[in-house]
């Protein structure tokens, strides 16, 4: 036989030992490295949490008519961008112009009213201080006076009594002093009278006053009435311009020029692709460890761009408890499944500007616990 041709016993050992020397060495080289790699994606992963059921939300700012009217223009159309100040929509202004006008010339008869009341006041005040001063003075004096005369007269009077019964004095010296006496008396009285006459005069004088304060102060009150119709008036005008109250985009646009709208009328609704957030659904077994402040990475499905961002809050219910038709255990048909509760997730101002966010976009949200 040819020594040379390999015996058939040794084919698959000279096939078979390098092959499995190179298999046990990339079992030798592969083991740690799998191990190094799952080790690594370990630590990677066990302080984190993920989730795909995502969205950003964002404040949708309804904007509404708060005047009846026609509208005379509109001034953006669906899906425009605008600034806070700008003007969305005009309704006619005349028939509210027309109103201002009336507020404005029932404003200037109310003033005149005031003055009116001002002058008859100021007259009024003037006579019950001439009542009070000179005359009443004057008459009080003149009443004293005459008093002390009345009083020496029946003085004189009483002592010439027992005189003319002793005949000491002649009956006309005795009735010289009793009409004396009587003509005293009688100057008395006119002086009482004529002073209770001057202070009822000073009385009648100050109720004057009080009431011309009074009519002044119903004159002052209805100039602040007409002042604040003319006001409510002039908001109302204000009103006919509907101003964007935020920057935003335009949608859901309803309004038409020659349209009729009622106030309350919802016109469109304005939102502010600035003050966007992302809501993050977890599962209830995913937060144990999630607290506010922790950071978050979100990544936008539109672009596969990744945001920075922190935790804000935790809702305080589940979502589903929160719904319309929440769900009801006790009905004898209960399934245990695992809840998701939303964590509202803050973008950082200067991840924001990067792209776009507009509500209701998926996102994919990772919290960083440690």
């Amino acid at each position: 036989m040819n020594q040379d041709a390999a015996s058939p016993q040794d084919a698959p050992a000279s096939e078979t030992g390098p092959g499995g020397t190179r298999a046990m060495r990339a079992l030798m080289i592969g083991t740690p490295i799998a191990l190094l790699l799952g080790l690594g994606l370990w630590f990677y992963s066990r302080n984190r949490v993920s989730t795909d059921d995502a969205q950003v939300d964002g404040h949708l700012v309804p904007v509404s008519a708060r005047v009846y009217g026609s509208v005379e223009r509109v001034a953006v159309e669906d899906n425009q961008a605008v600034k806070a100040g700008d003007l969305l929509v005009a309704i006619d202004p005349r028939d509210i112009q027309a109103k201002v006008d009336q507020a404005k010339a029932a404003l200037l008869q109310a003033e005149a009213q005031v003055e009116g009341a001002k002058a008859d006041l100021e007259r009024a005040r003037v006579a019950y201080q001439q009542a009070r001063s000179s005359d009443l003075e004057g008459a009080k004096a003149n009443a004293e006076a005459k008093k002390a005369g009345f009083d020496k007269a029946q003085s004189d009077f009483q002592r010439m009594k027992p005189l003319a019964a002793r005949e000491e004095i002649s009956a006309l010296q005795f009735d010289s002093f009793r009409t004396q006496a009587e003509v005293a008396d009688s100057d008395y009285k006119a002086a009482r009278e004529r002073l209770a006459s001057l202070q009822h005069e000073a009385e009648s004088r100050k109720v004057a006053v009080v009431a011309g304060e009074a009519r002044l102060a119903s004159a002052q009150a209805q100039v602040a009435q007409a002042q604040a119709a003319l006001e409510a008036f002039r908001l109302q005008l204000g009103y006919t311009q509907v101003i964007a109250p935020v920057e935003g985009v335009v949608t859901r646009k309803y309004v038409e020029t020659g349209q009729t709208i009622q106030p309350g009328q919802g016109l469109l609704t304005l939102i502010p692709l600035h003050q966007t957030w992302v809501t993050a659904n977890f599962k209830e077994t995913q937060l144990a460890n999630v607290r506010p402040g922790q950071e978050a990475e979100i990544k936008v499905d539109m672009n596969d761009v990744v945001l920075k961002g922190r935790v804000d809050s935790i809702a305080g219910s589940t979502g589903s408890r929160m719904s319309l038709l929440p769900p009801e255990n006790a009905v004898g048909n209960f399934v245990k499944v695992v809840q998701r509760i939303p964590v509202k997730i803050r973008i950082d101002d200067a991840e924001a500007a990067k792209v776009t966010l507009r509500p209701g976009m998926n996102v994919d949200v990772t919290v960083i616990t440690k």
